[in-house]
């Protein structure tokens, strides 16, 4: 059963266009990979893979093997590939189900070729340079290159890519960026002249927006598919669409006199009388706690601010002392998206507690409901049917 509550809108259309908007900086014959893991940052990875398909994106990318599970479908005509470690029998059930994996060791490699001969199907791997990042992936140049020649040797194995990730690309004007660059390049210059047909990949979202001598054979994009700008400034500021809506409802309102409270540990206390509505979405739901006092809210593309503790079912805004406020019982209330030419982003969540809009929408939970396309117009005719007007004045 849904429920009512809140729900996330994602527009799959914005997605593809994002994706279009991306590959339009790309010279011709580099490749788009859509990271969809964490179930599309919050937006739902099936759905955001299809997005990113039809917006040109031609493989996928995501964190684990479960994660690839939901993916290795004859309806998204795509590669995978398995950015993060596997460990005991994820390594089996990888080369059955076909996706590629990243290594950095010898002895994995060799491990590789021998359930390759066991299955009869061949391991498909990407060599991982550390260039500065300092989590997966062999340091020392010289090293990985031996893993890319035990991946050509062994049998069963097919060397598919080569790869590194940026720790500070999204940090304009940090030099550290410009120095991993240059170290990938020189060993991938080393690699193809070895084996030419071999990919490879590094920018990210960032990356790939800041240069494209970062682009190489494939970028793998995140955070910008979805709309969100990877420097963390706002979408407008790169042309891009935010795909994600969230949204509640003003469940109901009461008048507040001077000196009363609202919330735990009365964080919130009337200074005049005003009326508090209530929206059933709270940190139980992903709506971070942080935002205590701290945010806004749209009603009737207006900004209220959020008053008080955010509670785990609940948050209250301040909707004013005028009584008409009272009519605003029902009302849709968006917390991430626009109305009436209002718009509150991930980005202006993000900064009002000090961190990245990628964590504003991988936290949201699943008793948020998703909603695609053909299905809001069914969600709200649901809504409409279940709530009477008025019914939860207090």
């Amino acid at each position: 059963m849904r429920s009512g509550r809140a729900a996330a809108r994602v527009d799959t259309g914005a997605i593809a266009r994002n994706c279009a908007r991306l590959r339009g900086e790309l010279a011709e014959g580099v490749e788009l990979c859509a990271v969809v893991k964490a179930d599309g940052y919050g937006h739902g990875a099936f759905q955001s893979a299809t997005g990113a398909l039809a917006g040109g994106a031609s493989w996928l990318a995501v964190a684990s093997l479960p994660e690839a599970l939901e993916l290795v479908d004859e309806r998204l005509a795509a590669r995978v590939l398995v950015l993060g470690p596997l460990r005991g029998n994820e390594v089996r059930e990888a080369g059955l189900l076909g996706v590629d994996i990243v290594v950095w060791e010898e002895p994995f490699v060799a491990h590789l070729s021998e359930l390759a001969e066991e299955t009869g199907r061949p391991a498909r791997v990407h060599v991982k340079l550390d260039t500065g990042m300092g989590r997966l992936g062999v340091r020392d140049p010289e090293c990985a290159m031996k893993v890319v020649e035990a991946a050509v040797a062994a049998p069963g194995v097919e060397l598919a890519g080569v790869m590194t990730h940026f720790a500070t690309a999204d940090e304009l004007g940090d030099p550290f960026f410009d120095e991993q660059l240059q170290r990938f390049a020189a060993w991938t210059q080393v690699v193809k002249q070895a084996h030419p047909g071999v990919i490879a990949h590094a920018a990210n979202s960032a990356a790939l927006l800041r240069t494209p001598a970062a682009h190489f054979d494939m970028v793998r994009c995140g955070i910008a598919i979805y709309g969100m700008d990877p420097f963390g400034e706002g979408p407008a500021e790169r042309d891009l669409e935010p795909a994600l809506e969230l949204s509640s409802y003003i469940a109901a309102v009461k008048l507040c006199r001077a000196g009363e409270s609202s919330g735990y540990g009365r964080r919130f206390m009337a200074s005049s009388d005003t009326h508090l509505g209530l929206l059933p979405i709270g940190y139980g739901d992903g709506w971070r706690r942080a935002l205590t006092n701290n945010a806004e809210v749209l009603v009737g593309g207006r900004r209220y601010p959020l008053v008080g503790t955010v509670s785990m079912d609940s948050v209250v805004v301040d909707l004013g002392p005028d009584p008409t406020a009272l009519e605003l019982a029902q009302a849709p209330a968006i917390l991430i998206g626009a109305q009436d030419g209002e718009r509150i982003t991930a980005e202006e969540l993000a900064r009002r507690i000090d961190t990245i809009n990628y964590e504003i929408t991988c936290g949201l939970t699943a008793r948020v409901a998703r909603v695609y396309g053909e299905e809001d117009e069914a969600l709200a005719a649901s809504e409409e049917d279940e709530y009477d007007e008025g019914m939860f004045l207090v």
